[in-house]
């Protein structure tokens, strides 16, 4: 069993073989969270890009869990220089067979810098298979890219997409993303946390719904996902 669970804005957990992992998780100053950051347990930590509503809680969270930070080489060098001992460095393309299963890291059309203005490198999305074979694509906050297509060609039973506009995909894009991928399960973030991202999920899981076969859940804040 897997247990997806949605804080809020990009901020994800995931239950899955026995470990839990955070995604992107911004707590602090998150109008959206269901937590705060010293209520979450990691045993790692996954990060797709440098900006402040991403990195967020990392650094608080990792040193309090003990956490393994994952991300680009250059955010996993900034971790260290936060005093983050235990840290796993990839680049796009590259795939690294983790305890919680096979991860591999996807592009997305996005920026990286860092809250202090260092370099986060290229920004990532994640394309994790379980350790029960399970396909879960974490796009990121990403435009719209023809390569979703090569993604879709893995099999995906999860597919966790930005809908928010402005600085991600909004509701068209990320349909033509759904169309792409072809998930069987798909789950909507990154919108309405703020006014300028503010977005209807219904709307956008019915054309889901008309137009293709993937199936949509809308979560809550704190709401969960199993599959």
């Amino acid at each position: 069993m897997n247990i997806l669970t949605w804080y809020g804005h990009a901020t994800l957990g995931l239950e899955t073989g026995g470990y839990r992992l955070l995604i992107d998780p911004f707590f602090h100053g998150n109008p959206a969270a269901a937590l705060s950051p010293d209520q979450v347990a990691a045993d790692y930590i996954l990060v797709t890009h440098g900006h402040g509503d991403h990195v967020g809680d990392t650094v608080q969270i990792a040193l309090r869990t003990g956490a393994t930070v994952i991300s680009n080489a250059e955010i996993s060098g900034w971790m260290g220089i936060q005093g983050i001992e235990k840290r796993h460095a990839q680049h796009i393309g590259g795939g690294y067979r983790h305890p919680f299963g096979y991860l591999k890291l996807t592009m997305a059309l996005h920026g990286s810098a860092l809250p202090d203005g260092s370099n986060g490198g290229n920004p990532v999305g994640f394309l994790l298979t379980t350790s029960d074979s399970k396909k879960i694509y974490i796009a990121g906050d990403t435009g719209l890219f023809g390569d979703m297509r090569l993604i879709g060609e893995e099999g995906i039973d999860l597919a966790i997409l930005p809908i928010g506009d402005n600085y991600t995909m909004g509701p068209d894009d990320a349909l033509r993303a759904v169309k792409m991928l072809s998930p069987r399960h798909v789950i909507p973030i990154h919108y309405s946390t703020w006014d300028v991202i503010n977005q209807n999920p219904q709307d956008w899981s019915a054309r889901v719904t008309r137009e293709t076969d993937s199936q949509v859940h809308i979560l809550k804040p704190g709401e969960d996902f199993s599959f």
